[in-house]
């Protein structure tokens, strides 16, 4: 009974003593941390596989959002194609490319050119899945607008002046279904005075707007970016020697051949002049159109220029002139109506003031001039584009870019620009 009671009291001494032994109790709690600290751990490794899973994804959105956009069409086919060379193929490996024109969501629900690309995927979870074992979806989303580029009829090509685009007063400028680019990078590179208002398609900027007058742009309005292309840099006219009339002036009804003008054409008040086919060289001194006067020609390029290097020729286009001259759609000048010689001074002044009847078929390309389009300068329904140094409106004047058969050339390329 003495050794029992003894043995019992060493082993409630030796639990005691080892209860109250704290060397080592770390591995015991380690022990029992482990598996947490482990999971931990993995799901931080895969949670910045997610991370960068998402990061491509969002990557093939933006890409395929932008290629939509800028097609114009074939919205899915273009996306889909193009997050495929990503990775994310449409029904492959969980994969689901969705497209919406205009966007389902967002701030551009409401924009014609607006594209939303959706791409996401589902993936096995994998040391996560003793948190959760339904499968992990990833997801990007972007949308791009596209700027209705292509269609300008409206362009300004200097690089630094306030107001390179101008209205005056009560102007009110319809543009229908052509935008407007403006190159100067001035903070107030389109001006607005008075009560003008301009309505187009699109407005691109690479500088800012200034003025009270008013813009609608179906498809918005851009600023800071990237100066277009002068589409018709390339062109030159043919040479030309001598001259075929010297201070031509038109006073009934005539017709006459292409040629040098030298000091260029005029018509009295009532005269009818008609343009054969052909270039028409105005070696100095100017075309001037007034007093109900009518000129006429299809076919034609009008080159103003100088063979001197001073008295360069210019157009003044005034009084109620009539004017319908449309330009050739195949040569050296094609879609060019009329050209001003790249070597005049910068400035140089190109008024068209021929009231509703004016109209001028292809392009009025003249990149060191002055354009100063007055008082119910119109178009009609043709095609008419404006390339100038600086441009002015005032007066109700009226642009249509229908250009399919004119011989033109695009202003502004093709793009898109991510909004979200």
């Amino acid at each position: 009974m003495t050794r029992l009671c003894t043995a019992r009291a060493k082993f409630i001494d030796l639990f005691i003593r080892f209860q109250r032994d704290r060397s080592g109790s770390y591995v015991i709690i380690t022990a029992l941390l482990l598996p947490v600290l482990v999971g931990f751990a993995s799901l931080a490794a895969e949670s910045g596989l997610w991370f960068y899973e998402h990061q491509t994804i969002l990557s093939a959105a933006d890409a395929g959002a932008v290629s939509a956009a800028t097609a114009g069409g074939n919205f899915f086919a273009e996306a889909s194609g193009v997050t495929a060379s990503y990775g994310f193929a449409d029904g492959v490996n969980g994969v689901t490319v969705t497209v919406n024109q205009p966007p389902q969501s967002g701030s551009f629900k409401s924009a014609p050119g607006a594209v939303e690309v959706i791409v996401q995927q589902t993936r096995p979870r994998l040391f996560s899945v003793l948190y959760s074992s339904t499968p992990a979806t990833i997801k990007g989303r972007a949308v791009a607008v596209r700027s209705n580029a292509g269609t300008g009829c409206v362009l300004a090509l200097n690089r630094t002046a306030g107001g390179a685009i101008s209205t005056q007063g009560a102007a009110q400028v319809v543009l229908q279904g052509c935008s407007v680019y403006d190159n100067s990078g001035s903070v107030s590179a389109l001006s607005l005075s008075g009560s003008a208002t301009i309505s187009t398609s699109f407005v691109g900027l690479v500088g800012g707007i200034s003025g009270n007058g008013a813009i609608t742009a179906t498809n918005g309005i851009r600023t800071g970016v990237a100066p277009a292309i002068d589409p018709y840099a390339a062109v030159a006219p043919p040479p030309f020697f001598g001259c075929d009339q010297h201070n031509f002036t038109a006073k009934s009804i005539v017709t006459i051949n292409p040629g040098v003008y030298c000091g260029g054409i005029s018509l009295n008040a009532g005269a009818n002049l008609t343009l054969n086919p052909g270039v028409y060289y105005l070696d100095k001194g100017s075309l001037s159109v007034v007093g109900g006067g009518t000129i006429s020609g299809d076919g034609v390029t009008l080159v103003f220029t100088s063979s001197t290097g001073g008295n360069w020729a210019t157009a003044k286009v005034a009084s109620n002139a009539n004017v319908n001259l449309t330009a050739p759609t195949t040569g050296p000048t094609a879609g060019i109506v009329i050209f001003g010689d790249r070597n005049m001074p910068v400035g140089t002044s190109f008024q068209f003031n021929g009231g509703a009847a004016q109209s001028f078929g292809g392009a009025i390309y003249a990149p060191q001039g002055a354009l100063d389009f007055v008082g119910g300068s119109s178009t009609g329904g043709g095609c008419t584009q404006l390339i100038g140094d600086t441009i002015s409106f005032s007066g109700n004047s009226s642009l249509q870019v229908n250009c399919n058969a004119a011989g033109t050339k695009a202003i502004g390329s093709a793009t898109a620009t991510l909004v979200e």
